[in-house]
């Protein structure tokens, strides 16, 4: 149990920092915030690439939900900024 919610703070962290990365501009989130939006970013990704029939026969790293979870991560970092009345693309 410990092992997981660690796993998935460090993946969100992770997920979150590339997410951040692949936006042009000046992110105004805090680390917290990053990984939260990470995690989330991941989670989402990850049920939508299962529910349209992903699936990891060979066993290994699973590229598809990675990047896609990059891809929410981004999208949700967009949002919040939008919601929070930042510009975040400049």
């Amino acid at each position: 149990m410990i092992g997981t919610i660690i796993g998935a703070i460090i993946g969100g962290a992770i997920i979150g920092g590339l997410a951040r990365l692949a936006l042009p501009g000046k992110q105004g989130i805090s680390l917290p915030l990053t990984i939260i939006i990470g995690i989330l970013g991941s989670l989402i990704a990850s049920f939508i690439v299962y529910q349209l029939g992903y699936s990891n026969e060979n066993g290994g790293f699973q590229f598809i939900p990675f990047l896609a979870g990059i891809a929410v991560a981004a999208g949700l970092i967009v949002l919040y900024g939008n919601m929070a009345g930042r510009k975040q693309i400049r």
